[in-house]
């Protein structure tokens, strides 16, 4: 088996002809272990697919793409490496659906911080491929979509979106200001919000997967 992206897997415990399937895209400077730890949690029929960003930080940690800064301490993020991490992600897709028995309509990211962002761009840019996103702490960024994404079809394509109201790394003004944009496609979306900071609240967890069983 080859592919683009190295990964770590949770089979299903009850394998069909063909499983749902679960990819987790971790954030900035972490790595594939990290919302893996929660593997054992999420639902037995899917596969759960952990990825490892491309980006190599040192250290054990990993980025979807660089975040720069300049003379002034303004935060900037690396566009072109963005979209490449969302073409390979696009390439993962199409690679786990040909090396694992899951099902090509039932396919879900769930990203953190950076994934989230990333889970946005290749819902959005590549909407034949995702049918349901469960993004935590992060926010959209049209820039880092294809050019031309705006004309997909989003009628199959379900968000659930979630943040943390004191969030130091990414406020959270900038989920809420996500979810008309998303709206405005024709996307089904529910969000919440947590008072927690840049982190998964238990709460967060417990109710995204009950969304994922609705």
């Amino acid at each position: 088996m080859s592919f683009s992206l190295y990964h770590i897997v949770r089979e299903p415990k009850v394998k069909k002809d063909k499983n749902p399937v679960l990819i987790l895209l971790h954030g900035y400077g972490s790595n594939e272990e990290d919302l893996f730890s929660f593997a054992s949690e999420l639902p037995e029929e899917y596969y759960v697919i952990s990825v490892r960003a491309p980006y190599d930080l040192m250290y054990n940690s990993y980025a979807w793409y660089a975040i720069n800064f300049d003379a002034d301490e303004n935060k900037f993020s690396d566009i072109p490496e963005a979209q490449n991490s969302r073409d390979l992600i696009a390439k993962f897709i199409d690679e786990v659906i040909v090396n694992y028995a899951v099902d090509k309509d039932n396919v879900t990211l769930i990203g953190f911080s950076q994934g989230c962002i990333l889970s946005y761009a290749v819902a959005l840019s590549y909407s034949q491929k995702v049918q349901r996103v469960v993004a935590m702490s992060g926010y959209l960024n049209t820039e880092i979509a294809t050019d031309d994404y705006y004309k997909n079809d989003f009628s199959k394509l379900r968000i659930f979106a979630s943040h943390g109201t004191v969030d130091q790394v990414i406020p959270v003004d900038w989920a809420r200001n996500s979810i008309p944009k998303l709206k405005l496609l024709g996307i089904d979306v529910a969000f919440k919000e947590y008072p927690v900071g840049h982190g998964v609240a238990p709460q967060n967890f417990f109710d995204f997967k009950n969304w994922l069983q609705a």
